[in-house]
């Protein structure tokens, strides 16, 4: 079934649900690639943390960049699809 979303510049069909739902177990390469974007991600947390005060607005830039490590793993174990 393909379901249309707003905005979207493809549809969302079953086989894209289940690839985005489903565990990826690494593959070769994969498992370097995870940990060099995490390590990217510290880093660049440690530095908000020493460079920013303590607050809402702090905690929200440490919470993005979890989010963009997570999604940039979730591009790689998903194949870019």
């Amino acid at each position: 079934m393909v379901r249309k979303v707003k905005g979207a510049k493809m549809p969302i069909d079953d086989a894209i649900l289940l690839n985005w739902f489903s565990y990826h177990a690494p593959v070769a390469g994969q498992a370097e690639k995870y940990e060099k974007l995490r390590a990217a991600g510290k880093t660049f947390a440690e530095i908000i943390v020493e460079l920013t005060p303590p607050s809402a607005d702090q905690t929200v830039a440490i919470r993005k960049v979890r989010e963009a490590v997570m999604v940039a793993n979730a591009a790689i174990a998903c194949g870019g699809k």
